[in-house]
C-alpha cells in the first residue's frame, strides 16, 4: 500500500501541471484573482463617487435651496429638459443620468405645507451612486427644515427626539464577539475548504484512473505482486492527500496575503478574533474534513477507473461540483441548524459543525453522529471503489 502511495505521489509531484494545480494556483494565482478584484472593485466604486453626473431637473423654481446644492461643477452637471420629456428614454440615451422633480408643496415650513416627496428618475441597475450621491443632499436640507419648524414650535433637543421618534427599540447583543463573526464568516469555510479540497483532487484523480489506462501502465502495475486492494489504498490515500493540502495551502496562502496586505487595524480584529478559537477547534476542523476528503476520493476515483479516457473522466468529474454546493447551501440557509436529523446529513453535517466551531457554540455530542455517518459513507464508498477496480469489465473496458 505505502510503496503504492509512495510511487503515486512522486509521480504526481514530477507532473508540473499537478504542481501547478496544487501549489502554485492557490498559494498564487487565487490570491492575485482575488486582489485584482478587490482592486477593479475598489476602482468602480471611486469612479462611481468622482463621476460628474449629468442630471436634470423639473421645478426647480420650488426649490432654490437644492439648486444650489447641486450647482458643484465637479459633481454635477446641469442639462436642460423639458417636464413633458420621456425621462426613462432621456435616461436609458445617456442623455441625463437622473432627473429631479420637485413638488409644487415643496417648501421649508413643513408645518403648514406637510411633507413633500420628490422623485429621483435614474437607472439602478447598475453601479453608480446615483441615489446615495442625491440623498445626501436631501437629507441636509430635510435636517434644516425639521430644524426650522422645532425652533418654531420652541421644542427642546430631548422633545425633538421624542417628536421624530416616540419610541426607540434598544438592541442588547446577547452574543459575544466571536459568535457574531463566526456567524458572519462561519458558513463560508466550509464552502471554501470544500471546493478547494475536491478541486485539488480531481486531477490527480482524473490522471491515476484514467490516465493510467490512456498510458497503458495500469496493466503494468496490475501484474505486479501488489494485492489489488493496497493499490486501491495506495491510489486512494494520494488523491486524499492532494486534496486535503490543496486547501490548506490555499487557505495558508489566503491568511499569509491577507496580513501582509491589510492595514493594522484590520489585523489587530483578525488577531482579536483568531485568538479566541481554542486549538481543540483548530484541530476538529481538520478531522472532520479527513472524512469528507475520503468521500470525495472514493468516488472520483470509481469515476477515473470506470472512465476510458482522461478526457471522458473529466466530462464525469465535472457536475460533481454541483453534488458537493448543494449540501454546503443547505447548511447556510435560515432555521437549519445541528440538530436532530440534519446532524446526520453528509457534507450538510459537517458544515453546519465547522460554523458552530467557529461560533464557539458546538454541542461536542453531536461529533459522535457527525463523524459517525461520514465515515460510514467513506467507508461505503470506499468499499465499492475496491469492489470496481476488482472488475476486469471496468477495467478494461
Amino acid at each position: 500500500m505505502w510503496l503504492v502511495f509512495f510511487k503515486e505521489l512522486k509521480e504526481l509531484l514530477r507532473d508540473r501541471k499537478t504542481l501547478f494545480f496544487m501549489i502554485a494556483l492557490p498559494l498564487l494565482i487565487f490570491p492575485v484573482i482575488f486582489g485584482i478584484a478587490g482592486f477593479v472593485g475598489k476602482q468602480a466604486i471611486d469612479k462611481a463617487e468622482t463621476k460628474i453626473l449629468n442630471y436634470g431637473i423639473v421645478g426647480a423654481q420650488y426649490a432654490p435651496d437644492i439648486v444650489e446644492e447641486l450647482q458643484q461643477p465637479d459633481k454635477f452637471n446641469l442639462i436642460n429638459i423639458a417636464a413633458d420629456d420621456d425621462y426613462k428614454t432621456i435616461i436609458r440615451n445617456e442623455t441625463v443620468d437622473f432627473v429631479l422633480v420637485i413638488p409644487e408643496n415643496y417648501s421649508n415650513d413643513v408645518l403648514q405645507n406637510g411633507q413633500a416627496t420628490i422623485k429621483l428618475y435614474f437607472n439602478d441597475a447598475g453601479l453608480n451612486l446615483v441615489y446615495r450621491r442625491v440623498n445626501e443632499i436631501v437629507e441636509s436640507q430635510s435636517e434644516l427644515f425639521q430644524q426650522s419648524a422645532f425652533a418654531t414650535l420652541g421644542l427642546d433637543v430631548n422633545q425633538q427626539d421624542a417628536l421624530i421618534k416616540p419610541i426607540e427599540l434598544e438592541k442588547v447583543n446577547t452574543a459575544d464577539t466571536r459568535e457574531n463573526w463566526g456567524e458572519k464568516i462561519g458558513g463560508m469555510l466550509p464552502y471554501l475548504l470544500f471546493i478547494l479540497c475536491l478541486q485539488g483532487a480531481m486531477f490527480p484523480a482524473t490522471d491515476i484512473g484514467a490516465g493510467e489506462k490512456e498510458r497503458g501502465t495500469l496493466e503494468t502495475l496490475l501484474i505486479s505482486p501488489i494485492d489489488r486492494n493496497k493499490i486501491v489504498l495506495g491510489k486512494f490515500l494520494t488523491i486524499s492527500f492532494a486534496g486535503t493540502m490543496t486547501a490548506l495551502i490555499t487557505v495558508a496562502s489566503m491568511a499569509i496575503w491577507g496580513l501582509v496586505l491589510s492595514q493594522g487595524m484590520a489585523i489587530q480584529i483578525v488577531a482579536d478574533f483568531m485568538a479566541q478559537i481554542g486549538v481543540l477547534d483548530f484541530v476538529l476542523i481538520f478531522l472532520m474534513l479527513v472524512p469528507v476528503v475520503a468521500i470525495f476520493a472514493a468516488v472520483l476515483l470509481s469515476i477515473s477507473i470506470y472512465a476510458k479516457s482522461f478526457k471522458e473522466a473529466q466530462s464525469y468529474i465535472g457536475p460533481m461540483m454541483i453534488f458537493v454546493i448543494v449540501p454546503i447551501m443547505l447548511s447556510i440557509l435560515p432555521g437549519v441548524e445541528l440538530k436532530g436529523g440534519w446532524a446526520w446529513v453528509p457534507i450538510t453535517n459537517v458544515s453546519l459543525a465547522m460554523k458552530e466551531l467557529v461560533k464557539g457554540t458546538m454541542d461536542y455530542y453531536q461529533l459522535f453522529a457527525i463523524f459517525g455517518s461520514t465515515v460510514v459513507i467513506a467507508g461505503g464508498l470506499f468499499a465499492f471503489c475496491v469492489y470496481w477496480f476488482n472488475k476486469e469489465k471496468v477495467l478494461f473496458r
